[in-house]
Formats: C-alpha cells, structure tokens, sequence
C-alpha cells in the first residue's frame, strides 16, 4: 500500500528508527485524550496475536510504507480518527509475538489525533472493546497477559506519567 501523503505535523525532536533491509517493524500510538486517560482496545479472542489483551492502536508496516506513514494509516483503519501530531518517541521495542512470526521491532509514539474521541470506528472483527485509562486503572492492561507481557501496560503507564501537561 502506498504512504499517504503527509497531513500532520511531527515535532522537530522526535526520533525516527530506520529499519533494517530484513527487519519486521511494527508501529504503535499511544492517543491521550484531553483529561490525559489513553486510549486502548481488546483484541479479539479469535487474534492468532495476543488474543484477548489489551493493545494500542498500532500494527505492522507494509512493504514500501515509512514508520510515520504506518501511523497514520493504523489510526485512522482502527479508529476513524485522524493523525495531527506526532508530539513524542516512547521507544522502541523488540518482541517475538506467540503466533510463530518471528522477531519484531516496534517504534511506539505519543500522538495527536482528530476526530470523535468518544466514539471510535473499531474494527470490530478485529477488536472487541475500547477503554480509556489512566492511574487508577492501568491494572486492566494487564487481563489475559502472561507474566513479563506487560509492554503495553508498562508503555502506556509511561505515557501518562510523563505526558505533556499544556497543549501544543
């Protein structure tokens, strides 16, 4: 699939990894609404990845696809919301999914989106409920995760610990 073109703005800071010729990369968002609770949706239990966890919009990026353009893309197909701003990098990650796929690496980014935050266009075949959370119920991230699968958990704990206390 081809990069869209660019309509968002990406602060001048934010790192951008270069994937390696023979690497799998996967992107994930972390999208903060205005009382500073991030957005996550379950998985379905019929995923062969992670089945019935919690997760970040996010997904793998496509043959031809810069890490930027994966994001755009993945929010706007799981949500049907708009990439604005890509405001800060989280990080990195290097994983190995339990559906036999092999090592990935995922680039993880605090993001600004447009859109109805209240009522996101899930991809219900593919998930099966969407939460906000903040500091009162991270430990929910955690339901139907091994113990040390807490990447998700663990990165939006992160997020909203040092997430931008004034609008851009």
């Amino acid at each position: 699939m081809p990069t869209p073109k660019r309509s968002f703005t990406v602060n001048d800071d934010v790192e951008v990894p270069r994937p390696g010729a023979d690497e799998v990369w996967t992107v994930g968002t972390v999208i903060l609404n205005r009382e500073g609770r991030a957005f996550a949706q379950k998985r379905s239990w019929d995923r062969r990845l992670f089945p019935g966890a919690w997760d970040v919009v996010g997904g793998h990026v496509e043959k031809g696809e810069s890490l930027l353009g994966a994001l755009a893309r993945e929010v706007e197909e799981e949500t049907g919301w708009r990439l604005t701003h890509v405001r800060r990098f989280l990080g990195t990650t290097t994983w190995t999914g339990n559906d036999g796929g092999g090592l990935r690496h995922e680039a993880d980014y605090l993001v600004e989106v447009d859109g109805d935050l209240d009522h996101p266009k899930l991809e219900w075949s593919k998930h099966s409920a969407y939460d906000w959370f903040g500091s009162d119920n991270l430990a929910r991230l955690k339901e139907n995760c091994a113990p040390g699968q807490f990447v998700i958990h663990d990165l939006i704990a992160s997020a909203i610990e040092d997430r931008p206390r004034t609008s851009p």
